[in-house]
Parts: structure tokens; C-alpha cells; sequence
């Protein structure tokens, strides 16, 4: 098939890229406008001066130096949809979180046309098996990031804040009901059988999951439920629903945020990971709440799904947007602090 020759627009901006010490060719061009990643050719200059605009030439060399042969940029592409927030990429966001998040049904052949409605038996026990089904083949995580850091801080005589929450919020217990909640929601899942799972794997303080139990009993007693509040509450079928109309800037607004946490958390661990700065990090609510399930999106599917999870919280959890915010200020405030020089680095 014949290539239509390069624009003046395109080679342009290939030069300004290459000025970059980046390399970009028309023909990528053309794939990354196919894409949705990058603007249009006549929205690349400004109209009263014809140069190319200098977000054009970011963004262009941002993709040259992301793309390589044979490999996908994954989430990072929902990160330009949702900088553009436009009707189109709003459109390709909402269809890219939905497909993601419904990712465990496809890995088990399951379609969410065959999680039955309705409270009766037959519906009831049909999800169950579902669930079951879910689980099959799952490879078990023995241990999280959290996990990991602090056998490294015990053998190294370090000393990390004390356990918050649970143990691994990957345990096989909190994994089965997790099933359960995707397949039929809060309603197949009682509370006795919800606070079980968490005391089994707490080893936080344990007057604070008393407190979460004695919260949710008095909402109950004041006749709220407050389970109705997760993003679970209705299952993968209600998570769906409401993907499907949430509005397309706070979606483009959470999918930038959660992006953006995720890559600045990603900088902290991999350039400032030292006692101090992760004391910090631990002794905050998110650490728990985000860090450990969501906050870590390598550039694949499993940091798309990362990307995914954080973003139903961000829309659907209430206050945890707020929270994610007040995270991302911390974490920008312990990377812009200045290093203490290693031996390396100290004048001779």
C-alpha cells in the first residue's frame, strides 16, 4: 500500500522532535492521530503565526520516546485522552476503564449478561458458582508491596511504622469475598461474613476495626447502611452502570489525577526511597487505602487495571478523591526536597 508523502506540517514537527533528541517519523504520526493520542494536523500551528505549538512538539516527543517496536504504551495513552478531554476521548476512556474492569470476567469466560438478577435462590447461588469461577487458576499472592518492605526493613535492623490495616489485602480470604462482591454485590455478602474476612487478616490495632464494626452498626440502628456506599454495592453490573454514566470531564478529570499519583509515587520509590521518605508514605491513611491496591501501575495490563481501580474509587468512593489530592500535595512535597548528598557526590 502506497504512503501518502509527508506534510510540510510532518516533517516539521519530525524536526522538532529530532531537536528533542527524539526520533518520530510521519508514519508514526499518523498512527498516534489513528490513536487519539495526538491532535489532528491542522490543530498543530497557531493560527496567527503558523508555528507548530509547543504542546504539539511535547506531546509528539513524549510519544517518540514511549513508543518502542512491538510494545504498547498502555495507560499512559488513557493519560493524553484524558489531558484532551474531548467528546472523542472521553468516549475511548469510558470504553477502555469498562473493558478493564471487566477483566475477570473475561479471564474466566464469564460475560456480564450471565450474572443473573434478582434476590432469589436460583439467582443467589448461580452468582455463587460464578464467583467460584472466578477463582480458578488464580495464582496467589504471598505477599504486597507492603509485605515485601518491611521483611527488607526487618533483616536490615530498619524500622518501619507499625501495621495499619491487614496483613495482604491479596489474602486468599479477602480475595474469595471480593469474588462474591463482583458477581452479586453487598447483597451476597453479609456483614457478619465482611468483618470475619477483615479480623482474619488484621493486624492493625484492633480497637480501630471495633470502631469500623460499632460505625456500622449505629448507621444501621439510625437505619443506613452504609455498605450501600461502596463501589461494589451493586456488583460488576452496577460498576458498569455507572462507568457508563459517569460524565466524561470528572471521568477525564479522575483518570488524570490517578495517573498522575501513580507516576509521582512510581518517581518516589525508584529515586527516593529512603526510611524517612517512607515513613511518610506509611503513616498516612492512603498508604492502605491506595498505595497498597491500585497506587503501584507498571506500563501493562496489570497497571491498567491499577489505573482502573483507583479510578472507581476516585468517582465512586465518597471522600477519596479529596484524599488522593491531599496525597499527591505530600508525595510532591517529599520529591521536591532536597537529597542529602551520598559520599559519592560530596566535593573532593
Amino acid at each position: 500500500m502506497t504512503r501518502t508523502p509527508p506534510t510540510a506540517a510532518e516533517l516539521a514537527l519530525a524536526a522538532e522532535v529530532n531537536r528533542c533528541g527524539l526520533t518520530a517519523t510521519p508514519h508514526q504520526f499518523e498512527r498516534w492521530r489513528a490513536k487519539r493520542w495526538l491532535a489532528p494536523a491542522d490543530q498543530w500551528t497557531n493560527p496567527a503565526t503558523g508555528a507548530l505549538r509547543p504542546d504539539i512538539v511535547h506531546r509528539a516527543a513524549w510519544l517518540g520516546a514511549l513508543s518502542r517496536p512491538g510494545r504498547g504504551i498502555s495507560w499512559i495513552g488513557w493519560t493524553f485522552w484524558a489531558i484532551d478531554d474531548t467528546e472523542q476521548t472521553a468516549a475511548l476512556l469510558r470504553n477502555a476503564l469498562i473493558r478493564t474492569i471487566q477483566l475477570p470476567l473475561r479471564q474466566a469466560g464469564i460475560t456480564l449478561a450471565q450474572i443473573p438478577q434478582g434476590d432469589s435462590d436460583t439467582a443467589f447461588e448461580a452468582r455463587q458458582d460464578l464467583a467460584e469461577q472466578l477463582l480458578r487458576g488464580r495464582r496467589a499472592i504471598g505477599r504486597d508491596l507492603d509485605g515485601l518492605l518491611r521483611t527488607h526493613a526487618g533483616t536490615g535492623g530498619i524500622t518501619l511504622p507499625e501495621p495499619r490495616t491487614v496483613s495482604n489485602p491479596f489474602n486468599p480470604t479477602l480475595i474469595r469475598i471480593g469474588a462474591r462482591l463482583l458477581t452479586g454485590g453487598m447483597a451476597d455478602v453479609s456483614p457478619e461474613e465482611l468483618t470475619d474476612a477483615w479480623r482474619s487478616v488484621w493486624t492493625g490495632p484492633p480497637e480501630q476495626l471495633d470502631r469500623i464494626t460499632a460505625a456500622h452498626i449505629a448507621a444501621d440502628k439510625a437505619g443506613t447502611d452504609l455498605h450501600t456506599l461502596s463501589p461494589l454495592a451493586h456488583g460488576l453490573p452496577g460498576l458498569v452502570r455507572a462507568f457508563e454514566q459517569a460524565d466524561a470531564h470528572l471521568l477525564c478529570e479522575a483518570v488524570r489525577a490517578c495517573t498522575k499519583a501513580s507516576s509521582t509515587l512510581m518517581k518516589l520509590l525508584l529515586e527516593r526511597a529512603d526510611t524517612e521518605m517512607l515513613t511518610v508514605l506509611m503513616n498516612d491513611v492512603m498508604w492502605d487505602q491506595w498505595v497498597r491496591a491500585g497506587g503501584i501501575a507498571p506500563v501493562s495490563r496489570l497497571g491498567e487495571a491499577a489505573i482502573t481501580l483507583s479510578t472507581v474509587r476516585y468517582l465512586f468512593a465518597p471522600g477519596w478523591a479529596e484524599d488522593l489530592h491531599r496525597y499527591q500535595d505530600r508525595m510532591d512535597r517529599l520529591l521536591a526536597a532536597p537529597t542529602a548528598p551520598t559520599p559519592d557526590s560530596r566535593p573532593a
